[in-house]
């Protein structure tokens, strides 16, 4: 269902709605902890790869939510925030601006609230995550320039007297990073594994919610784990972290959905961060594409930029002769982009050329070492 103009409401009446129903909240949180128990822990499933020289791999696999992806902890902490914030009440009108998974995930709750879900998305979104989102009762508004989304989500959200989520302000603070998240169960599964303490954890940079969180897990437990981020191309995070410039931007948005941005968004904290890894596009579609042979099913592009960066970190290991585990992530399903990176016509004209970095991959499985594309 597409967006379509409503009149400007009346931003009092629903300040005042939400500021008197306290019943309703009270039942919307309860329904909402209990999906958390319906939805339970994410496996942690082991990865192999080729020889990785005493190198253990692991994949926490996301894309088995009952929203197909990470950001279904994401939605969950924001709609938790929103409500107990008291920006969230029976009749508001629920906003987002999203390059797909935190749209589809949100509309998801926003359906079991019964409440209404606009996302503003960049027009490039696959149209497998248009569709999710549709399913979940959302309406969907494109916006040409994804620089755009969050501005025009900002003015939808006055129209309609609602609630903009702003994941990318507030996925830091939504998230209760000393319990019950990514993190805790991320170490707890790995307790008695061969390297229970990762030398490494590895994940992409949408909001920074998540590598914020797992950070300050780490420090809080006193764990010596380091936390390993990888940006792709157009993104702001890599010459961020590395200028020590929280203000830096560019000009050319990311086109590996779900990760990367032109800013660096308030949720990304680099103090937190030990290294950022620029990983091409084409290394992260050719390593999709390999993962998935190895996984058995399809996964997507971000888990694809995860992997590539955690073989870069496997390489680092292994010069150095150390042993150890290293953890990422499978963030979402690869069955939302069967339209675009698995698809062939589409990365010709993207002009991107995946054939030197598949002849990597496949030197690799040969061999265990990773060269230069």
């Amino acid at each position: 269902m597409m967006y379509s103009e409503y009149p400007i409401t009346d931003a009092t009446d629903v300040i005042r709605q939400r500021r008197t129903d306290r019943r309703w909240v009270t039942q919307a949180l309860e329904l909402l902890t209990a999906e958390a128990g319906r939805s339970g822990w994410t496996p942690l499933i082991p990865f192999h790869a080729p020889d990785l020289r005493e190198i253990d791999i692991y994949l926490k696999d996301e894309s088995l939510h009952p929203t197909g992806s990470l950001k279904h902890r994401l939605a969950r902490s924001l709609f938790t925030h929103g409500l107990c914030n008291g920006d969230i009440g029976p009749q508001t009108t629920i906003v987002e601006a999203s390059s797909g998974s935190t749209a589809v995930s949100e509309a998801y709750f926003a359906q079991i609230l019964g409440l209404d879900f606009i996302a503003v998305i960049p027009a490039a979104t696959s149209r497998e995550k248009i569709a999710l989102i549709e399913r979940h009762g959302g309406q969907v508004l494109m916006v040409d320039d994804p620089a755009d989304v969050v501005r025009t989500a900002q003015k939808v959200t006055v129209q309609r007297g609602g609630h903009f989520m702003d994941q990318f302000t507030f996925a830091s603070q939504a998230t209760n990073w000393r319990e019950g998240n990514i993190a805790s169960e991320l170490f707890h599964q790995m307790r008695r594994e061969k390297h229970p303490v990762p030398e490494w954890i590895v994940v992409g940079a949408g909001t920074g919610g998540t590598s914020t969180s797992i950070a300050r897990y780490a420090r809080f437990t006193g764990l010596a784990t380091r936390i390993a981020v990888v940006d792709p191309e157009g993104s702001a995070f890599y010459e961020g972290w590395r200028r020590n410039d929280i203000s830096y931007v560019t000009s050319t948005p990311s086109r590996i959905e779900g990760i990367g941005r032109t800013r660096v968004e308030r949720s990304f904290v680099p103090n937190l961060i030990d290294e950022v890894l620029p990983v091409p596009d084409a290394a992260s579609i050719a390593t999709m594409r390999w993962a998935s042979r190895i996984i058995g099913r399809r996964v997507g592009a971000s888990t694809g930029t995860n992997i590539w960066g955690t073989l870069q970190l496997v390489q680092r290991l292994g010069t150095s002769r150390r042993t150890g585990s290293i953890v990422s992530l499978i963030c979402d399903t690869g069955d939302r982009y069967s339209s675009t990176y698995y698809n062939d016509e589409w990365l010709a004209a993207q002009n991107i050329d995946i054939a030197p970095f598949e002849r990597t991959l496949e030197d690799f499985t040969s061999t265990g070492v990773l060269r230069a594309a």
